[in-house]
């Protein structure tokens, strides 16, 4: 593999990850903004746990697909590596 290539796989990974945390800060600060309407209007009925609950889902759906536990791709791009030692090296 050459350096370029995997300088763009660097690349791709990393905006995934600022991508994610971009995500889960914005998660967290909605979250916030509602507890606080919530807890300033009425603390009868706490309604600000519906929507932090699934989106809160879909922050955990994109963790796990940012850090290589979705479609294992992960899994993919290690083996595509390993093929790609192997012709360099001249094995194939």
């Amino acid at each position: 593999m050459n350096n370029q290539e995997a300088y763009q796989r660097a690349k791709k990974r990393v905006e995934a990850k600022v991508r994610f945390y971009r995500h889960l800060t914005i998660y967290i600060a909605v979250s916030v903004l509602l507890m606080l309407i919530n807890f300033s209007t009425s603390t009868e009925y706490l309604w600000f746990i519906w929507p932090l609950m699934g989106w809160g889902f879909a922050v955990l759906l994109h963790a796990l697909q940012v850090f290589g536990y979705g479609g294992g791709s992960t899994v993919t791009e290690q083996m595509i590596e390993k093929e790609m030692e192997k012709e360099a090296q001249g094995d194939i």
